[in-house]
């Protein structure tokens, strides 16, 4: 059985129907300009400048936080304007360049908000998950490259029945305990806790995997230029994930001392 990736940017359903569209083109002898189709360098460059976006924007929350501002509002409301964003641009891909931006600002305002909170709780851990996050990107990446790990169809659809067994385990948890005013088994720091934080992270690594392919096919069947802007905003959601669960773990097990 096959599955599409979860992550609403890199289905495999937008690239290969855009992928027709390309074929059609070229059956009608259309003249196809080099300079408007996906490239990689292209994607490159769009993800660091939503990186940076996301930084800048982290960085104001951080500021406010540590002196003495309130940022429950830009915060809270970053980021449910970002998630927003993430399902317009699902079904707009070709409004990714206006809405991965717009992503990258009202993120980083949530980023930055929910960085302070736990920095001000646990000294140092803000960096050590930002370093965290960094080197598990920058291993994936390697082992993808040099093809250690190749992306197969079952690797796909393990990955994508794992991220959406997590995304139903944590809407249950978290409606079960509004309505029964109990708390769920992964709150806490105890070891069971502490095993499904790894178990998480380790799916939101795989997902890189992911993310890595369908760029990287996108680039193969020359996609419209507008792609490389989405394909860069579903890395960056991928990698907000990764950052927020290590924040999730670190402060486990900092909690434990």
């Amino acid at each position: 059985m096959a599955f599409n990736s979860k992550n609403p940017f890199l289905s495999n359903k937008r690239f290969s129907s855009n992928a027709v569209s390309r074929a059609e083109e070229v059956h009608e002898a259309k003249i196809i300009d080099y300079n408007q189709e996906m490239t990689l360098s292209g994607t490159i460059n769009k993800t660091a400048i939503l990186f940076l976006i996301l930084c800048g924007a982290a960085m104001v929350t951080w500021w406010m936080a540590f002196n003495g501002m309130n940022i429950m509002l830009p915060a809270i409301g970053g980021a449910i304007v970002g998630f927003v964003l993430v399902l317009i641009s699902a079904f707009k891909p070709q409004l990714s360049p206006y809405l991965a931006p717009g992503y990258a600002l009202f993120e980083g305002l949530f980023i930055g908000g929910i960085s302070a909170i736990f920095e001000a709780m646990y000294p140092g851990i803000v960096i050590n998950a930002v370093g965290a996050t960094l080197v598990t990107f920058l291993v994936c990446l390697g082992l993808y490259k040099f093809r250690i790990v190749k992306v197969t169809e079952q690797f796909k659809s393990v990955v994508i029945a794992a991220t959406l067994a997590i995304a139903t385990y944590y809407l249950i948890s978290w409606l079960a305990s509004l309505i029964f005013n109990f708390t769920p088994v992964h709150y806490g720091n105890s070891m069971m806790s502490i095993g499904i934080s790894v178990f998480v992270i380790i799916i939101a690594a795989l997902n890189l995997f992911l993310d890595f392919d369908q760029i990287e096919k996108g680039v193969e069947q020359r996609m419209p230029k507008f792609m490389e802007w989405y394909g860069a905003m579903g890395l960056m959601v991928t990698l907000v994930w990764l950052y927020i669960e290590f924040l999730r773990l670190l402060s486990k097990l900092s909690s434990k001392d």
